[in-house]
């Protein structure tokens, strides 16, 4: 290699020879070489510090060179710059630059692509004040007459607007005006050029700031929107495309520069959607979603209804060219490619009434036109609901009458329509129900697999309303045949049908609930028949439908003939699966509602899955620091998903789990999880605390005390909002730990109380609600054992704290919660008085309580509180409240 030098570096032949022949090798497919060889020899040469400066010569000056290898020099130096670029020489940093401007206008567009590319990375690495001259060097190149100075230049701008756009809307010494500004006249310019690629990637610039929309973009908004209406029917679909993508973004992120010209914008858009380019009118679907999101009138769009939902049911017919076509001819025969299996991710356990909704997954393919124009659909009919029935039924029933081989597509795209629109226009829907549903059943047997599987979902999304009208004989004959039907799809021979039967199914099962109860034997014959046929991708599908079952019927599976079916199949595959298996999370998952719904009928298999989960726990805790001793690597769902089925277990077995607690180090390894740094391992890991501190408190005692300090950490944090389900977790925990080990919890009550005081202040600001509730309970809880410690602080926290009590149903913490309000109004009545109607209305929110010792307690609160107050005060209490209110609270006596 050459001596380290300046800016007169001149590389040397034989260097040059010898790397220009390891990149020939490397690219070409006929070579008979070792790539990995030549990698490693390259890979070798990158420790010489002027190796950078001959790749940026064979890139730039090589002119006898192939482009193909000029390219591969270059793309290596980006590659290496990456990681080196900030160690280099300042000399050879200079001579990489000075290679690069000149290049900006290579004739071959490749290396002027390549060049591009290599100066935004050196823009990351050493900044824009690093590079003075390129700024001037872009201008030039933009302002020059030459096509390929004004592309390069172009090409290299929009990379940079792209990967960081921040760096062009800041100050730079000896330039009066941010960068961005010197370029935004000059990429509207280019939005009238005669050259598409100029005004695709102008446009695609500009794009890139309307998210950061600085001052520049701002104030040049109308010059902007003027150049989107010049573009709009431009030849070129890739700049339509950028059109749309502009107007999507802008109606997302600042809505009021288009309402102005609303008009015309969703006449375009309309015009658009039906493009014939699919990609175009891909991207302007999108906007009808994100039109209802925005704050606009529904009004301007209201109008255009009639044009807009032929549009969007013409673009859900599958195209000929949609991938999907090709996947639905897969047999079960066939094996699925790695690519099918997608990575899934566990939802760590989390305490409380508010459980986040699934949301539809059509986990096959990507997303395309037919997707995006159904979910515009969907939440068209959520917001303008029955009105949109007339421009659409006709529509639909033309579709589904339509008959013949050739007519199958427009048949399922009318079954798709029919599932879109099921939530959104339920109430126009509902009178006819039964006739759509006696339609759909038939097609699930279907010649067309796709029409079988969109048969499937479309009848999962009314399953609330095919189960709510099983009450009568003709809707129960109806549930039947919906869930038999999907039962013999569950076992379809095509891998597309049983994936969209078996999601379908689990849906049905949430809703169905007990109501499965007397089908059980069937269909866990079905299920367990899938969990031996299907392969691995839709297997994690029968994981689910089994878990949701056993949710749905609880302990009603606890019967020695489903047992018979369900456990053998699924033991063995535990027996199968290693633990660092990817498989394992899902029959993990699986076991926990298992558990949870068997109670003690789990116990029989409860000592191998419990030592399993803490060796899963153990391993991967080492695999954290040292994963060649651990033989696995690190992945924290394996600790989560372990976390989660102890809870299970431990829900299940109640004090049945304090044997294999009593034998293991669970304490130990879970105050370890409490102080990991991963938020959903935390969040898992307080869930189980409070599961334990319920039935065996006694194994936590003697580290009790880290216990709570680490709990209350969760709620002192500064960043509560992005942790949330943690704190939630954690002041679930203490209040169960603070029932049990009572007067040992008072070190941490002020500490504690003091977050949750703040939470219950700011509930109505959208804080979640399980979190206010499990806030609230605690506090009663915290005040119960402690009312000493809590009643000289009641009036600080007193209203908020009985608004967030009358919310909460009626339950054992209910009870708990208004224990510890009667204690703390004992021991402090005056001051509670400010807020004794709210704290009317909570008791009031008490359907009946049951416990004979807190209606006492209750009652001589009230009591205490009428003859405490005199001369009308009582009755001016009284009188603030509600009529159902003052009857609710008629059974006190008071």
């Amino acid at each position: 290699m050459a001596a380290a030098g300046s800016a007169s570096w001149q590389p040397q032949e034989e260097g040059l020879k010898e790397i220009c022949g390891l990149l020939e090798q490397q690219i070409s497919p006929y070579s008979s070489a070792d790539k990995s060889q030549i990698w490693q020899q390259l890979q070798h040469y990158s420790q010489f510090p002027d190796f950078n400066n001959y790749l940026v010569f064979i890139l730039a000056r090589a002119e006898g060179k192939s482009g193909e290898i000029r390219q591969a020099a270059g793309l290596l130096l980006k590659n290496n710059l990456r990681t080196a670029y900030k160690l280099m020489s300042p000399a050879h940093q200079q001579y990489i630059k000075s290679e690069l401007l000149p290049c900006l206008g290579a004739a071959d567009k490749h290396i002027r692509s390549t060049v591009g590319t290599i100066v935004t990375v050196v823009v990351q690495q050493g900044g824009i004040l690093g590079w003075p001259e390129l700024l001037q060097a872009l201008v030039n190149c933009l302002d020059s007459s030459d096509l390929n100075h004004m592309e390069g230049a172009m090409d290299a701008l929009s990379k940079i607007c792209e990967d960081i756009p921040q760096v062009l809307d800041s100050d730079v010494p000896g330039l009066a005006e941010r960068p961005i500004k010197i370029f935004l006249p000059r990429l509207f310019q280019f939005f009238q050029s005669p050259h598409t690629s100029l005004r695709k990637l102008s446009l695609d610039s500009v794009n890139q700031y309307i998210m950061l929309m600085p001052s520049a973009l701002y104030t040049s908004m109308d010059k902007f929107l003027q150049g989107l209406f010049v573009l709009a029917n431009d030849p070129a679909a890739e700049v339509r495309k950028l059109v749309c993508a502009a107007f999507v973004q802008l109606i997302e992120i600042h809505p009021s520069f288009l309402e102005p010209h609303l008009k015309n914008v969703i006449e375009y858009m309309l015009q658009v959607s039906k493009d014939t380019d699919d990609e175009v009118a891909l991207e302007a679907c999108e906007f009808w979603s994100a039109y209802c999101d925005a704050q606009l009138p529904y009004e301007s769009l209201r109008e255009y209804l009639p044009c807009l939902i032929p549009i969007l049911l013409s673009n859900m017919v599958y195209a000929d060219d949609d991938e999907s076509l090709v996947d639905a001819e897969e047999d079960e025969s066939l094996p699925d490619r790695d690519q099918d299996l997608k990575p899934q991710f566990h939802t760590p356990r989390f305490h409380g009434s508010d459980d986040a909704e699934d949301d539809d997954d059509d986990s096959y393919g990507i997303w395309n036109l037919r997707k995006c124009s159904a979910a515009a659909l969907d939440v068209l009919s959520n917001v303008f609901g029955d009105e949109i029935l007339p421009a659409l039924m006709p529509i639909i029933e033309a579709k589904l009458s339509a008959s013949g081989d050739e007519a199958w597509k427009d048949r399922e795209a009318a079954v798709l329509t029919l599932g879109a629109i099921a939530e959104g226009c339920i109430n126009g829907l509902y009178p006819h129900l039964s006739e759509i549903v006696a339609f759909l059943i038939p097609l699930l047997d279907d010649k067309f697999a796709l029409i079988r599987s969109i048969s499937c979902w479309t009848l999962s999304r009314f399953s609330k309303y095919i189960v709510q009208d099983s009450g009568n004989k003709k809707g129960y004959e109806q549930f039947d045949s919906v869930l038999t039907g999907l039962l013999r799809r569950i076992l379809d021979i095509n891998k597309r049908v049983q994936e969209a039967a078996c999601s379908a199914f689990a849906t049905l099962e949430e809703e169905a609930a007990e109501e499965l109860a007397p089908r059980l034997e069937v269909i866990l014959q079905h299920l367990m028949c899938a969990f031996g046929k299907y392969q691995r991708r839709n297997l994690r599908i029968v994981y689910d439908a089994i878990g949701t079952l056993a949710d749905a019927v609880g302990e009603k599976l606890n019967q020695p003939v489903y047992l018979e079916i369900l456990m053998p199949p699924l033991i063995a595959k535990w027996q199968q699966v290693s633990n660092s298996d990817k498989d394992l999370l899902r029959l993990l998952e699986c076991f926990t509602s298992i558990a949870q719904a068997l109670g003690t009928g789990f116990s029989q298999f409860d000592q191998p899955v419990f030592q399993r989960c803490i060796n899963i726990i153990q391993t991967q805790q080492l695999a954290k620091v040292d994963p060649i001793s651990a033989g696995v690597q690190y992945d924290k769902e394996f600790i989560v998903c372990s976390l989660d089925l102890l809870s299970g277990l431990t829900e299940g077995l109640q004090g049945g789990i304090e044997s294999l607690v009593a034998q293991s180090n669970l304490r130990d390894l879970l105050l370890q999880c409490c102080m990991d740094d991963d938020s959903d391992v935390r969040q898992s890991a307080f869930a189980l605390v409070g599961d334990l501190a319920k039935v065996c408190p006694v194994h936590l005692r003697p580290r009790l005390s880290e216990f709570l300090d680490v709990a209350t950490n969760q709620l002192t944090t500064p960043k509560l909002n992005e942790t949330i389900a943690v704190a939630n977790n954690a002041c679930w925990a203490i209040g169960e730990l603070a029932i049990k080990v009572r007067q040992e919890i008072s070190p941490v009550v002020m500490t504690v109380i003091s977050c949750l005081v703040p939470i219950l202040q700011h509930a109505e600001q959208g804080v979640n609600k399980s979190v206010v509730e499990n806030t609230a309970i605690t506090l009663g809880r915290l005040a119960w054992v402690c009312p000493d410690l809590v009643s000289p602080h009641m009036e600080h926290f007193m209203q908020p704290w009985c608004i967030s009590l009358s919310m909460i149903r009626d339950d054992i913490e209910k009870e708990d919660a208004f224990r510890g309000l009667c204690a703390v109004v004992r021991a402090n009545p005056s001051a509670a008085l400010s807020s004794l109607v709210l704290m009317c209305k909570a008791i009031a929110s008490w359907d009946e309580i049951r416990n004979g010792e807190l209606h006492n307690e209750v009652c001589q609160v009230l009591h205490g509180y009428k003859q405490m107050l005199r001369n009308g005060a009582w009755d001016q209490c009284m009188s603030a409240l509600e009529p159902p209110e003052k009857d609710k609270l008629s059974k006190y006596q008071i």
